[in-house]
């Protein structure tokens, strides 16, 4: 069957289309979007994260998605691939089941006696009778007869309900609560309304609008307050409240709905109503979308022999498109404006929000560096009006700031922006705010800013007795940010004592390497290092994970540790205990067993946690200590293993597109391990064939020759006719595009790569 893959070898028709600023788009045959499963990742739960995904429905980065509820609002497992009931189509903003949801309203259809609580309206339903494309989906709502369609644009949507023969068909919907109006206006087929709901990170004004059209008169009209239903009313305000319309049906029946949202007015969700939707049919607006993510899934053509490779790379690409959600609108000059989640004024200027960049700094934003440096450019001018609007850089925004996660890593957003020639944005005031960052800590939310900044700044390092929780990781992560720093200094031209003294700080790494135990571990302040120590304790001195999974966390200085460590086989053999130690570990800080330790214990890779975020770069390691050999085993291992494109195919939380970013660009054969550098390290590529179109319009064509599951060494690259012996490729080569000829082997090449000239960046090197 895999030899006649037509998705293969079709030809691709480019044609020359206007995109952003004019670059070259491939418009295809080939539907990219049918060969995504938005529910891969949905088998999960709070003790086991096989994604913590849930379908979203939408267009690349909108400022809305869509998805089915299995789950009564409020719990961020909105929905579970085991559950049986649908409670309702939810608009939906959550980035992640921990972050949980804001400014969410739902439509539910529901016939005969009229249910319209969560519980008493869920519907049975079953993934046979179900279709979910990342533009579309529909699912058959077994105890109303109905079937239920939506397709979304960026800030709004088309419903399609299909009704049976009935004399009361009706289209609820659910303001949810802390705080919502609706008011039905028959003689528009209108539902007007706002909801207010939100985890947290919103001022006080904070409003979500939103507007219903729908193409058939209302016969009957009901609104509710919390479980009253108030019979004839057009209007309720309260905590909880939703609004009922209901009509005569015949078999087979189509009601459509046209429904918009905007955080800025009324007036203007009517306004990206009618600018989005206008007079299109559904049919068309699901056109327009899946064109839209062919268009973006088309920028990158892989070919192989495993289309479950292909589904989960066309899947994993999908996640990475998701987020940071675009959280600006266009106002009747088509002037782009935004909400601010900051200090509620409608500003002008674009804003983006729903990410955490403790997770998304590694791969999904150099991601974008590549691929989409307009984009980039437009959150980095985003990420000024936020440190306008607010006085800080976010690091978990959502929308707002919100307390999560440690580091202060926008400052390898912002490095890895402007040293890869990204312009367009006022570099200098995104400057001062990371050197604010570098002294201050948000006087409410010790995530923002630095926590602890006035031991590190003192002692090199923050330590583990003066209360401050996981302070190893947090030393770490701020010796990173400040290399960072560093580069951006020398860059920008600061004086030379600003630049020395990020450049020194950016080696405070050492100041927690214990060598003795060949671990990084918590100092006190005395200098000396905690006692008892296991390198095995989740939690504590670290984050999400354990020394084992963060001594690794040196991207800036590889060479430095390898020589803290004893020399090159000295680092090796450290690299392979992770692998051949059995999975224990100590959850005593936690209480219980958090589900990133669990999903490390499953999956039979040792102590190696792929399903969090700081050790996925640790494979890449190898090259630079001489053993390219060994990254390229460990990558293939890992992407044939841990990743597959059904509802249980991630090993943990996917975490707004960063683990699949690491699949993404792994898969195309590099990986970059130190955002702010110019170097993307060498894998081993998982596909026969990729054609990557850049955003100017060139081609970057990589072959794997005699590539198969056998031959994942890399034995020789040529590159434009070039042989390169080195474990990376530089931004400027990759984005002059080309062709890089790999010759894949099924031993490995123990003489390519190992020379001290071949490893990558590294301060000491």
């Amino acid at each position: 069957m895999m030899k006649n893959l037509l998705f293969f070898s079709t030809m691709i028709v480019l044609v020359l289309n206007g995109y952003a600023q004019g670059y070259v788009i491939p418009k295809s045959s080939i539907d990219y979007a049918a060969y995504v499963n938005p529910l891969m990742g949905t088998d999960s739960e709070f003790s086991l994260s096989n994604g913590n995904t849930y379908p979203a429905i939408a267009r690349p980065w909108g400022m809305n998605f869509w998805t089915p509820m299995t789950a009564n609002f409020g719990d961020g497992w909105t929905y579970k691939y085991r559950d049986y009931q649908i409670k309702g189509f939810k608009q939906t903003h959550q980035p992640s089941p921990w972050i949980n949801d804001y400014a969410a309203f739902a439509l539910m259809a529901v016939t005969g006696d009229l249910q319209f609580q969560e519980e008493k309206r869920a519907s049975w339903y079953s993934h046979k009778a179900e279709e979910v494309r990342p533009y579309y989906y529909s699912v058959y709502l077994a105890d109303y007869d109905t079937k239920v369609e939506i397709t979304p644009t960026e800030r709004a949507a088309a419903f399609k309900f299909t009704f049976p023969k009935n004399e009361q068909s009706f289209v609820l919907l659910d303001g949810f609560k802390k705080g919502s109006m609706v008011k039905i206006i028959p003689e528009e087929r209108k539902i007007i309304g706002y909801c207010r709901n939100n985890s947290g990170g919103v001022p006080e004004n904070f409003h979500n609008y939103f507007v219903a059209e729908f193409d058939k008169d209302f016969e009957i009209v009901h609104t509710w307050i919390d479980s009253t239903l108030l019979r004839g009313k057009t209007f309720a305000e309260d905590d909880h409240v939703g609004a009922v319309v209901g009509f005569k049906t015949e078999a087979g029946e189509e009601v459509n709905v046209k429904v918009a949202s905007s955080f800025i007015s009324p007036e203007q969700a009517q306004l990206n109503l009618d600018r989005e939707l206008g007079n299109k049919t559904f049919a068309q607006i699901k056109d327009d979308g899946k064109n839209e993510w062919n268009k973006e899934l088309g920028r990158i053509k892989v070919e192989g022999d495993n289309i479950d490779h292909i589904r989960t790379f066309y899947s994993t690409l999908y996640r990475v498109l998701l987020f940071p959600r675009k959280f600006y609108e266009l106002d009747r000059d088509h002037k782009i404006v935004h909400y601010s989640p900051y200090n509620g004024e409608v500003r002008p200027g674009y804003m983006f929000t729903d990410n955490g960049f403790w997770d998304t700094f590694r791969a999904v934003f150099p991601f974008f560096t590549l691929m989409y440096p307009e984009l980039n450019s437009q959150i980095m001018e985003g990420l000024v009006n936020t440190y306008e609007e607010s006085g800080w850089l976010p690091e978990w925004a959502s929308p707002g700031h919100r307390g999560c996660m440690i580091g202060s890593n926008s400052a390898s957003l912002i490095a890895d922006s402007y040293l890869k020639g990204i312009k367009g944005y006022d570099i200098e005031k995104l400057y001062e705010a990371i050197v604010k960052n570098s002294a201050n800590v948000h006087h409410e939310i010790n995530s923002v800013g630095r926590y602890g900044h006035e031991y590190y700044n003192t002692l090199g390092y923050i330590p583990y007795d003066v209360d401050i929780n996981e302070n190893t990781a947090r030393t770490l992560e701020y010796a990173y940010a400040d290399f960072c720093l560093w580069k951006l200094a020398e860059t920008l031209g600061r004086p030379q004592e600003e630049i020395d003294l990020y450049k020194s700080r950016a080696q405070n790494y050492k100041n927690v390497f214990d060598k003795e135990s060949g671990w990084m571990r918590g100092r006190n302040e005395d200098g000396t290092f905690q006692s008892p120590f296991n390198p095995f304790k989740w939690g504590d001195a670290f984050t999400e994970g354990n020394s084992v999974h963060y001594t690794w966390s040196v991207f800036q200085d590889v060479e430095g540790l390898i020589g803290l460590m004893g020399g090159k086989n000295a680092f090796v053999s450290k690299l392979d205990t992770v692998f051949n130690l059995p999975p224990i570990f100590d959850n005593s800080y936690y209480g219980f067993t958090i589900h990133e330790i669990r999903e490390m214990q499953i999956v039979g890779m040792g102590n190696y946690a792929h399903g969090n975020q700081p050790i996925q770069h640790m494979l890449y390691l190898y090259n630079y200590a001489g053993q390219p050999w060994k990254t390229q085993e460990k990558v293939r291992e890992v992407m044939n293993k841990l990743y597959t494109p059904n509802p249980d195919g991630y090993c943990g939380d996917e975490d707004n597109g960063q683990t699949s970013a690491w699949y993404v660009f792994s898969s195309l054969g590099f990986y970059p391990v130190c955002p702010g550098t110019d170097q993307y390290v060498i894998g081993a590529p998982l596909f026969n064939k990729v054609t990557v179109i850049l955003e100017d319009g060139k081609e970057l064509c990589i072959e794997a020759n005699n590539n198969s599951e056998e031959n994942m060494y890399v034995n020789h690259i040529n590159f434009n006719g070039k042989s390169i012996d080195r474990n990376y490729y530089t931004h400027k080569e990759l984005q002059n595009g080309g062709k890089i000829t790999i010759e894949m082997s099924s031993t490995p090449n123990k003489e390519r790569g190992v020379s001290k000239k071949a490893a990558p960046y590294s301060m000491s090197k």
